[in-house]
């Protein structure tokens, strides 16, 4: 096996890296990267459990800018809730794929063109007298980032009950653009 980075990368200097870009030229500007998370709602969410084992899961999410951002789950009482009951940390990734520029002589010349963000926050349960209301609110904003019309369902959210509803405190926010080959 390759020893790159074996040795630089230690226990005492790995919080060093959250947050920060490697490839800081393709690192998107604050405003660009908050719009895109924006525009999306498909998350990849990565929490830990006690022991430190990491699990992600995909989950549907509302952000409307500013440090909060919205998940939720059925109320199930599965991986997801065990781990951030434990550990609140996690951390978010949103991606969308672009196309492939073929490169030359072989594939590892090639690049893909994408947009990403990475996330790292606290989360916690969002509980209280305003729970339904802020459920709702959460899914009149996913059904608009779907361009789904509330007109194709019956009124209201009858199912509110068994929805989770999660608030992510943000703390880092970083996004990443590939335009391709010609970078």
């Amino acid at each position: 096996m390759d020893n790159i980075g074996h040795n630089q990368v230690t226990g005492s200097n790995l919080n060093l890296y959250r947050g920060r870009m490697v490839r800081s030229d393709r690192q998107m500007p604050d405003d660009q990267t908050r719009e895109f998370l924006r525009g999306q709602c498909v998350a990849r969410v990565g929490s830990s459990d006690a022991s430190g084992w990491p699990y992600v899961v995909a989950l549907m999410y509302v952000y409307e800018l500013g440090d909060l951002l919205y998940l939720h789950t059925g109320n199930h009482r599965g991986h997801f809730l065990a781990n951030i009951l434990q550990n609140p940390r996690i951390c978010i990734h949103v991606g969308e794929p672009g196309i492939l520029h073929r490169g030359q002589p072989s594939p590892c010349d090639s690049a893909l063109v994408y947009k990403s963000a990475v996330a790292f926050g606290t989360v916690r349960v969002f509980e209280g007298p305003n729970a339904a209301q802020k459920k709702a609110w959460f899914f009149d904003r996913l059904l608009e980032r779907l361009n789904e019309p509330m007109s194709a369902y019956a009124p209201g959210y009858p199912m509110l009950e068994h929805i989770l509803l999660y608030e992510v405190a943000l703390e880092i926010v970083t996004g990443k653009l590939n335009v391709g080959l010609h970078h």
